[in-house]
């Protein structure tokens, strides 16, 4: 059986915004903020509420990148893989990071510390290779710097 989400929080971001037409997005923005990921049972209350089929917003939900469908750990590394990154060896720090976590990409850590995206571009090329964990910037990474981070990180805990 399935925990169920307290949509209390999520009531008044469909009170001010079910009705208006073109607002998806901006609920599901809204809704991530408030559980830190999209639950299903929100995506059933505001297809309730709005009138959009569930797989419609499935649709949305699932093409744009921002969302996240399961929760992601307290450090969301997104790693760059745009081509000044890939150029500059970003597959290293792509291992270095799946060998000291062991995990992959769209995978997070069983303690839930750690989850890791890779993603087209941070728009940081003069950093590259570069990675983001939460709102922190690692650019010119090597793999004994990502280490060092990652490690500093599990350590704070």
């Amino acid at each position: 059986m399935t925990e169920k989400t307290d949509l209390s929080q999520l009531q008044p971001v469909l009170d001010e915004l079910a009705k208006t037409k073109g607002s998806l997005i901006t609920i599901l923005q809204k809704t991530q903020d408030i559980y830190g990921y999209l639950p299903k049972d929100a995506i059933i209350r505001i297809s309730e509420e709005t009138g959009i089929a569930e797989s419609e917003i499935m649709g949305v939900a699932t093409f744009y990148t921002q969302f996240r469908l399961a929760p992601v750990g307290k450090y969301l590394i997104m790693l760059c893989q745009g081509t000044a990154c890939h150029v500059n060896s970003s597959e290293l720090i792509l291992q270095t990071i799946k060998d000291e976590l062991g995990i992959d990409d769209g995978e997070t850590t069983p303690d839930g510390l750690f989850s890791l995206k890779c993603v087209a571009c941070l728009g940081c090329c003069s950093l590259s290779p570069v990675m983001m964990i939460n709102e922190n910037t690692y650019g010119s990474l090597t793999p004994e710097k990502t280490k060092k981070i990652l490690k500093e990180l599990r350590e704070a805990e």
